[in-house]
């Protein structure tokens, strides 16, 4: 099932979620609903808080469909390790139409369950660790523009202030 993205000034993007105790077949159908959800914004990750669920869960598929095998489901990830930097434009499915560059680690190990509640290591460079940091942010409450300066920073919220005032942004 499709469900809404949710927008920035949302409360729920901006808070903690919560870490996910129970492995079934709820949280089966709730990471197949993000995936299609992603899908159909065409975007390449998404986590719980973005359609409105503080839970600790987050969908990534850089391919986009087109390699099943590399749809990556994250039940309550943690960056253990970080490494390098990058520097890299990003955007947001909660805040159309802003996009910036932000300074991440090129590559992060990152340690979370699957769907069956097994743990697991990956490791990510590049355009996967960028996921992986991004998303995770997600889940801890912070949204890529709290990664900026403070004047960036300004300027997107102001910019969206006037998007709010005159309809763009709902």
């Amino acid at each position: 099932m499709i469900r809404e993205i949710v927008k920035y000034p949302d409360p729920i993007l901006q808070r903690p979620t919560e870490k996910v105790t129970e492995f079934n077949d709820e949280l089966r159908t709730l990471a197949a609903d993000m995936f299609e959800s992603m899908y159909m914004a065409q975007g390449i990750g998404l986590a719980a808080p973005q359609i409105g669920i503080g839970k600790r869960i987050t969908v990534i598929d850089l391919s986009n469909q087109k390699e099943p095998g590399e749809k990556l489901v994250l039940v309550n990830p943690e960056i253990v390790h970080r490494e390098g930097r990058q520097v890299q434009e990003e955007g947001c499915l909660s805040l159309p139409e802003i996009r910036d560059k932000v300074v991440r680690a090129a590559r992060v190990r990152v340690r979370a369950q699957d769907l069956n509640g097994v743990w697991q290591d990956l490791e990510g460079e590049e355009l996967l660790a960028r996921a992986f940091q991004h998303e995770i942010d997600h889940l801890d409450g912070i949204l890529f523009p709290w990664r900026l300066s403070g004047l960036k920073r300004d300027l997107i919220l102001r910019r969206i202030r006037k998007m709010q005032k005159t309809g763009e942004w709902k």
